[in-house]
């Protein structure tokens, strides 16, 4: 029977794709899950349509996506925290702070794990890689500056 996904499934295809698979597994498993469709002609021009309405949302977001980087590559983030008199800090600065960083500096919201970081140990100016989209990435540069303590 041929059918096509709504989602990825392991070992059978991607989302979209119009796949060949055993009647038994098409009706008792992957439609009665919402995962496929029966693979008719009705629902092939809907695939079509679909693909199309999906194809001009993904251009409008990587338009976003694009502009939001250059937000981020332009920006000067400063992210506070606690270090010695020798510039190494207490504990370390990660995604999850520089994801806060950007949101409360920037008003950008941007999951930490689209953000490649090496855990910050020391003051200074450092730099991140954020994936927005696999078509659209961007460098941002940020300093870490010294809370102060009492050594």
């Amino acid at each position: 029977m041929e059918i096509i996904l709504l989602q990825n499934v392991d070992k059978v295809g991607d989302r979209h794709e119009i796949v060949k698979v055993k009647d038994g597994f098409a009706r008792n498993y992957l439609i009665p899950r919402g995962v496929a469709l029966v693979a008719n002609e009705g629902n092939r021009k809907r695939l079509t349509d679909l693909m199309r309405q999906q194809a001009a949302k993904e251009a409008k977001m990587v338009g976003e996506f694009k502009t939001m980087a250059e937000t981020l590559s332009n920006s000067n983030l400063v992210i506070a925290a606690k270090a010695g008199i020798t510039g190494r800090l207490f504990g370390s600065i990660g995604s999850a702070q520089l994801a806060a960083a950007i949101r409360s500096q920037l008003g950008i919201d941007i999951e930490r794990k689209k953000i490649a970081l090496d855990d910050v140990k020391e003051i200074g100016t450092h730099s991140a890689t954020i994936n927005l989209h696999p078509e659209v990435s961007t460098t941002i540069n940020f300093e870490v500056t010294g809370e102060g303590s009492k050594d």
